[in-house]
């Protein structure tokens, strides 16, 4: 599959088919997991068989997983996975003879999967009843109503974002259905909210606008940015102009609204303890693209610790907080680089490493992370493998 913004070659994929599973967690087959998840069976069909409470009412689970319970999205996903197994062995493996002829691919998150394929025939009449033939060993089935096939210069959503080729160059936007959500989630914390302090207002609007301008920052977002910006500020104003009646648009402007490193209208607020928020502007995200993890790569096996750390340092440069992380680290190490005792600057360049490796029980958070000088960093990874 391609990623935003890549050359659309003669060899790829033009077809798309996008699944859509009915009732993916009210129907999975128990007796399917219980024969076939690798676990203590006995804590397995408790777990099945514990029922809901719904509104105060309790509905035993003949079938499926109960939405809501921690282990529901893990059965699930071990329900589906094999299926990309599956397809591999009828239409063969990426960059086999086999498939190059098929190009047969499949992207899945959750229940949410699209399938490519070289033609329209080709998933409707052997990709499609394979799947089929996959769910319903497991007590699914697809929605023949949302399951349908594009070709990709029409377009199609996932996961949601737009993905459509425009001449030989493929394009990933975010989907309108997912603006469109979005600002409706806006706009109901700005019409909960009429009486709260600015300061609130912005306090309960900031994570969903960072948190939704993250998610997309990886794809052709900057339109998208640039018309959410316009309509929360619009509904900011409004706020604002309904709790002064009586008073002019410059003085509104004035109460309501500061200047930031040269960017002017930005609404915020201050609290009784005489702390700023600004409300976050979802253009200010800086956009870059993102770089596809490689499918063989495993965090917790030793010999993939290296590449992680890569995507890790990436990761954090280009984005703020993870750039606020870096210098903690910088100054908590006094500056210099652990292995060698020299300084670290922009002009040595720098590298993070795992104290404690992943594969031996370490994760990402601060207190487990160093920089490194690259040669030092090279340096210690040859030493740990012996070279």
């Amino acid at each position: 599959m391609l990623s935003n913004g890549e050359q659309v070659t003669r060899y790829a994929a033009t077809w798309v088919l996008e699944g859509d599973i009915k009732g993916c967690f009210d129907h999975i087959n128990h007796e399917w997991l219980l024969n076939n998840v690798p676990m203590d069976k006995r804590i397995l069909r408790k777990w099945l068989k514990a029922g809901v409470i719904d509104k105060g009412t309790f509905r035993k689970t003949i079938s499926g997983t109960p939405q809501g319970g921690i282990i529901s999205p893990v059965l699930a996903n071990m329900a589906l996975d094999g299926l990309e197994n599956e397809l591999q062995t009828h239409f063969g493996k990426k960059r086999s003879k086999k498939g190059w002829k098929n190009l047969v691919h499949l992207v899945r998150y959750a229940d949410d999967f699209i399938i490519s394929g070289k033609s329209r025939e080709l998933l409707e009449n052997e990709v499609l009843p394979v799947v089929k033939t996959f769910l319903s060993k497991r007590g699914l089935m697809l929605s023949e109503d949302k399951t349908v096939i594009t070709h990709i210069t029409d377009g199609f959503d996932f996961l949601g974002q737009h993905v459509r080729r425009f001449g030989r160059k493929l394009v990933i936007r975010p989907a309108k259905k997912n603006v469109k959500a979005f600002l409706r989630k806006v706009r109901n914390i700005i019409e909960d909210n009429k009486t709260v302090p600015s300061w609130l207002l912005v306090y309960l609007l900031n994570p969903l606008i960072r948190g939704w301008a993250n998610y997309h920052r990886h794809v052709a977002s900057s339109d998208a940015f640039n018309v959410t910006d316009h309509h929360i500020w619009r509904k900011t104003w409004q706020w604002c102009a309904r709790r002064h009646p009586g008073k002019s648009r410059r003085w509104i402007f004035r109460k309501y609204h500061t200047s930031i490193k040269m960017r002017h209208g930005m609404f915020y607020g201050i609290d009784d303890d005489g702390k700023k928020y600004v409300l976050h502007r979802a253009g200010s995200t800086n956009i870059f693209r993102h770089i596809k993890i490689k499918g063989a790569a495993n965090p917790y096996l030793p010999e993939w610790e290296n590449y992680f750390e890569k995507r890790l340092d990436y990761s954090w440069k280009e984005s703020q907080q993870g750039q606020r992380k870096i210098l903690a680290i910088w100054k908590r190490q006094g500056t210099q680089c652990p292995h060698c005792g020299q300084p670290i600057s922009r002009e040595t360049g720098w590298n993070i490493h795992h104290v404690l490796r992943k594969s031996q029980g370490g994760d990402d958070g601060l207190d487990n992370l160093i920089l490194l000088h690259p040669n030092c960093h090279r340096q210690l990874h040859s030493n740990e493998a012996g070279f």
